[in-house]
């Protein structure tokens, strides 16, 4: 367990690991919270009792972006050198292999913002507010919010989010698809996220891993090397116990009890 980040699953919701951001007051990502996060993303990864992932900073904030004080005094020499890093850091959490749901409450701000994108989902609270503040520094966002952000709603709007660094509040964010829900306010937008990933609880474990895996790997490639990164995977899960299960269930007319095997 890190100082600042933890990975910790809750009796009461069995197979939601909870990866905890808790580095007061605003979860400004330094590189402690940055390995942490890479070592609790690692770790969600391998256990195989924890079949999805929340991503949680508190209800007060999610993360409010980088440690700017600690970049400060940095060059060019410093960064070059960090920058890989810290961009590694945060695509561990889109390569953990199982849903993983950010639940966004206050601010998601810079690399705040990428680290919720990084996520295959996003619920936020209906007084959130996020966005790549990057400009507004001098710099541009470096760990995913060039990359993930126009391919999730777009080049236009993502040159508009990251041109201007302005702060997207929740109904936006919904519209033009940074958010897949509103939580409304006083709500918790933890105990929504639990109910976003229980469907996945008990679902084909291997198929939800080939699923996530083929969509996010097409998306780095030309079409016809998709279609056979899904055709080698859709192959692959006739393997499966669970494509006996599901297929039997199916011809049963029963609900599957699926195993994860």
């Amino acid at each position: 367990m890190g100082e600042f980040v933890r990975l910790e699953t809750v009796a009461e919701h069995p197979g939601v690991g909870v990866i905890r951001l808790e580095r007061p007051p605003m979860n400004a990502l330094n590189k402690a919270v940055q390995e942490e996060l890479r070592a609790a993303a690692t770790e969600a990864s391998a256990r195989d009792d924890i079949r999805a992932v929340i991503v949680y900073g508190g209800e007060k904030v999610f993360a409010a972006g980088a440690d700017i004080k600690e970049m400060a005094d940095e060059g060019y020499a410093e960064m070059s050198a960090r920058a890989a890093a810290l961009s590694a850091a945060l695509d561990s959490v889109s390569r953990i292999p199982k849903p993983v749901v950010a639940a966004i409450a206050g601010y998601a701000l810079g690399g705040g913002c990428e680290v919720a994108l990084a996520c295959d989902f996003r619920v936020v609270s209906a007084d959130a507010k996020l966005g790549q503040p990057e400009i507004l520094l001098g710099i541009i966002p470096g760990a995913g919010g060039t990359q993930r952000l126009p391919r999730l709603i777009g080049p236009a709007r993502a040159k508009d989010l990251v041109f201007t660094g302005r702060h997207v509040r929740a109904d936006e964010a919904l519209r033009i698809g940074l958010a897949d829900r509103v939580v409304p306010a006083g709500e918790s937008v933890f105990d929504a996220a639990v109910e976003l990933v229980r469907p996945f609880l008990t679902g084909p474990a291997l198929a939800l891993r080939a699923a996530k895996q083929a969509i996010d790997g097409g998306l780095s490639v030309d079409l016809a090397s998709g279609l056979a990164l899904e055709s080698h995977l859709f192959a692959a899960l006739f393997a499966t116990d669970d494509k006996r299960i599901g297929m039997d269930a199916f011809v049963a007319k029963q609900k599957p009890d699926f195993t994860g095997k």
